[in-house]
């Protein structure tokens, strides 16, 4: 959702919206940081249809030529939503479940953390990922978390305390 409330804004960086068996999961993730009085800025809010509809009508469009055209103009706006996103907020929760980390997620850790903005990361996925024994996942990706202050938690509740405390006022 937008920064339309005067809570503390945090961008919510995640693959979670790509399948319906992660959107439930989604929504806690969500309802954890709304607890903790934050204001979610979702990538995956759509809350008119829009997105969903610009991407259908690009993808019917022919020849292939146009359709790669239509495309990549739909996917350059949906970049530009997302990085405006994350120039509003105060922070960013970072879901890092999978085999190895969302690209599309690791990119906005990246972006956040040159931002200055401070970045958490939420692993509960237990397969190991990191590149040795002192990372949870890819140590860039983490690096970039804990430059600002964040840090990568198992657990959700305790993810969410931690970006509300950096975060908040």
């Amino acid at each position: 959702m937008g920064g339309n409330s005067s809570r503390t804004c945090v961008y919510v960086a995640s693959p979670l919206g790509f399948a319906d068996s992660s959107r439930d999961y989604l929504g806690r993730v969500l309802a954890a940081l709304r607890e903790h009085g934050l204001e979610c800025l979702d990538p995956w809010y759509d809350e008119d249809g829009k997105i969903e509809a610009d991407v259908a009508r690009a993808d019917a469009v022919e020849p292939r030529a146009a359709r790669v055209a239509a495309l990549a103009a739909v996917d350059e706006a949906i970049g530009r939503r997302n990085m405006e996103m994350i120039e509003r907020a105060r922070g960013v929760f970072a879901v890092l479940d999978g085999v190895d980390v969302d690209s599309g997620t690791a990119s906005e850790i990246g972006f956040a953390a040159a931002r200055g903005l401070p970045v958490v990361g939420l692993r509960t996925d237990w397969r190991r990922t990191g590149d040795d024994d002192g990372a949870t996942v890819n140590l860039q990706v983490e690096f970039f978390i804990r430059l600002n202050g964040g840090q990568v938690f198992r657990d959700l509740d305790g993810a969410a305390a931690r970006i509300a405390a950096l975060v908040q006022p």
